[in-house]
């Protein structure tokens, strides 16, 4: 059986590690498919439950030195936090011993005693508080692997150990002519320093996914459960499907259901982004994770647990910020031969100046060798990515949409054409009837059009049978739903039809045309009741434009989008919705297999097109398009094809997600800039390459403060777009 998992990991330092998780969980027998993503620290996996399990994939992990935590996401998130306090500890005992440490090396270095009294300082600094770099730098070396630990180990490890060797041994140099330079502040330093980077580092990367420990924190923990008229506060957990709830104002829905009792307005922001509260009553649908305002409510429970809306937005965040964009995997490229490339350019560095340099090659190579295995900074590439997309997604959930994943997320900021259906999209989806004219004096014509729709699935077909619910029912045999067209079936042997005009053109007189096209012409939708000879009568259908469409197409045609609408409406009623909500371009009368061929046909012409539908019609057209965006009142297929789903079912929502896409894919490129560009600059600085022009050499102790703040400054960046305006 195949399983689908996120599991948290543990130990990771940089992207080096996550590609070393990733490529042992893929050795693995039994594991299908496997993303690790270093900013969130998870692995997503798709396993063979008959073949492979936790405990098993756990022993793999832990022998190339990290860990995969295979209990609840409770429990990893308390692990987590428990080592944020112990990298704190370390971090501040590392700066109580390192700030002396700098103070003798700068000022001190000729004080009685001044290398013992550094070294005493700066062993624990390396051994005890910064164990850690040494420990993972070893375990990776087992495994022929290497990181960011192990450019630090060796940095600081042979600065120590050089160190060492003059403190005791200074007479070996000085017999030479060379003066036995010590470097123990560097190595104290610089740890210190790195310590510094990666607590704020985690610090920071906690904040990236706020928006969905804000969507985790919107479940209630308790629940008053109201069971053989008692009242009893239980654990959510303990909630059955058809137990009534009581929920009070100012608490959260638990479940969702529908109201059996009581009245109160609902504040449903938290997963629709709108902020006008929703009036709700008897038989009113409520969700999980939003707010009763006023009154009490009782609820019957209808989904629970990982099946209640909210759940499945949590899901589908935690997938969206755990996926990567086809952009970040040219950089995990980068960065699995980063490391390797920077241990031999150091190497380099030192042979270099060993045979080109002057006097002092010895201390000027050594530096130099040291500064670079310092300043070099995996860690940004491999946080410039996911960090941007995890705080991206994380906005779109708090705004009202959901984005699947970060291709979705990458694409849309290129899209520069988009397609509208019309009913549900840019209407609201619930059409009624509003003129009925008869042509004929049968008797049962009302329920005979009512019978023809109620075997229908078309969203107009439920108006029509709503107008005539009170109506009978008759026997209707034969039926046959053709495809874009209409109804027909048999009632006594003869045969009926519900159909667009077009269909029966040929059977319509002058006057029954005039009232159809004046009907089209005021934005009306009309079917015609036919037999196999003669029209019967016209009903007229409207369904109302949404107060925000002109509004929102306006907004995405100043942001030079252009934008279709294709419906399989006629051609006078298209026009006269195209014309009330300011779009020039549409084409009517569209089969599902129309509008598919019609985005087919615009992107041959080099465009990118976003679809936006609600219908399982639409769903062809949804897969078709670059991003296919859903709106949420729209059918489970079209929700399940698209890219983008907008809870809200407001079209506003689209101009704000194109937007968000292209702020977060700029948060992106500026993030990638930086991380190759400081690594660029950095590494020849630190190497000396200005050495010869004006003396300039990169102290290793300022490399290690460069190194960790570029990380940090990858993941402020991102964190800039949690107060983009969209």
């Amino acid at each position: 059986m195949e399983a689908k998992l996120q599991i948290p990991v543990l130990g990771m330092t940089c992207a080096s590690c996550a590609g070393s998780v990733e490529q042992i969980l893929k050795e693995t027998p039994g594991v299908k498919s496997v993303s690790v993503n270093y900013a969130n620290e998870k692995a997503y996996l798709n396993i063979d439950e008959e073949i492979t399990n936790l405990p098993l994939l756990q022993k793999q992990v832990q022998a190339i030195g990290y860990d995969l935590v295979i209990e609840n996401d409770v429990s990893a998130e308390e692990i987590k936090q428990d080592l944020l306090k112990i990298a704190k500890k370390n971090t501040i005992w590392a700066g109580v011993f390192s700030i002396p440490l700098l103070i003798i090396g700068m000022i001190g270095m000729h004080w009685p005693y001044a290398n013992y009294i550094m070294m005493a300082l700066a062993t624990p600094v390396l051994f005890i508080f910064g164990k850690s770099f040494f420990i993972n730098a070893y375990k990776q070396a087992r495994i022929g692997k290497v990181n960011m630990d192990t450019l630090v180990a060796l940095s600081t490890g042979i600065a120590y150990t050089f160190s060492l060797f003059n403190t005791f041994y200074p007479a070996y140099f000085e017999n030479r002519g060379l003066e036995a330079h010590v470097y123990f502040e560097a190595a104290g330093v610089v740890i210190f320093f790195i310590l510094i980077g990666k607590w704020l580092e985690e610090k920071a990367k906690s904040g990236t996914s706020d928006a969905l420990k804000k969507l985790i924190g919107l479940q209630p923990k308790t629940v008053i459960v109201i069971r053989n008229g008692v009242e009893e506060t239980l654990p959510i957990k303990e909630v059955i499907m058809g137990d009534i709830l009581l929920v009070k104002p100012g608490e959260k829905i638990p479940v969702d259901g529908t109201v059996k009792k009581g009245e109160s307005y609902i504040d449903e922001s938290s997963i629709s982004g709108e902020p006008m509260p929703v009036f709700k009553s008897k038989k009113s649908k409520v969700f999980a994770g939003t707010i009763n305002q006023k009154g009490s409510l009782r609820v019957l429970a209808k989904k629970i647990g990982n099946d209640t809306y909210l759940s499945q937005i949590i899901s589908m965040v935690e997938d969206a910020q755990g996926s990567k964009a086809p952009i970040q995997k040219t950089v995990d490229k980068v960065a699995r031969i980063f490391v390797p490339a920077v241990l031999f350019i150091s190497v380099l560095t030192f042979v270099l100046w060993m045979t080109l340099g002057g006097e002092n090659k010895l201390a000027l190579g050594m530096l130099s060798a040291l500064s670079v295995l310092v300043i070099a900074c995996p860690c940004a590439l491999g946080l410039a990515t996911p960090t941007a997309i995890m705080v991206g997604v994380g906005k779109g959930a708090e705004n009202g949409f959901l984005i699947k994943d970060a291709e979705s997320l990458e694409i849309a900021q290129h899209v520069d054409t988009v397609v509208l259906d019309k009913t549900g999209t840019i209407t609201e989806g619930k059409p009624s009837v509003t003129k009925v004219l008869f042509y004929t004096e049968l008797a049962f014509q009302k329920a005979l059009i009512k019978s023809l729709e109620a075997v229908s699935e078309h969203p107009l077909a439920a108006a029509i049978v709503d107008y005539f619910k009170e109506e009978e029912s008759l026997d209707i045999t034969d039926f046959e739903s053709i495809t874009g067209v209409g109804v027909k079936g048999k009632y006594q042997g003869k045969t009926y039809l519900v159909t667009k005009p077009s269909y029966v053109e040929k059977l319509s007189s002058e006057s029954v045309k005039e009232n159809i096209s004046k009907l089209q012409n005021e934005g009306k939708t009309v079917v015609v009741l036919s037999n196999e000879t003669e029209i019967l009568g016209i009903i007229a259908i409207e369904d109302s434009i949404k107060e925000s469409s002109a509004a929102a197409i306006l907004k995405m045609q100043e942001q030079n989008l252009e934008v279709i609408m294709l419906t399989g409406d006629n051609e006078n009623t298209a026009e006269a919705v195209a014309k009330a909500v300011g779009i020039i371009t549409f084409k009517a009368n569209c089969l599902p297999s129309d509008k598919s061929e019609f985005i087919q046909k615009l992107q041959k012409e080099g465009k990118t097109v976003a679809m936006v539908g609600d219908g399982i019609n639409d769903s062809v057209s949804l897969a078709q398009a670059d991003v296919g965006i859903a709106m949420g009142s729209g059918s489970d297929i079209a929700l399940d094809v698209a890219k983008i789903a907008i809870i809200s079912n407001d079209l506003i929502k689209i101009p704000a997600a194109i937007k968000l896409s292209r702020k977060t894919m700029n948060t992106v490129k500026q993030n990638l800039f930086w991380a190759f560009i400081y690594n660029i600059i950095g590494i020849p600085l630190a190497a000396g390459i200005l050495y010869a022009v004006n003396g300039f050499m990169i102290n290793p102790m300022i490399a290690g403060a460069a190194m960790a703040f570029s990380s940090v400054s990858v993941v402020l960046n991102s964190l800039r777009l949690k107060t983009a305006k969209i």
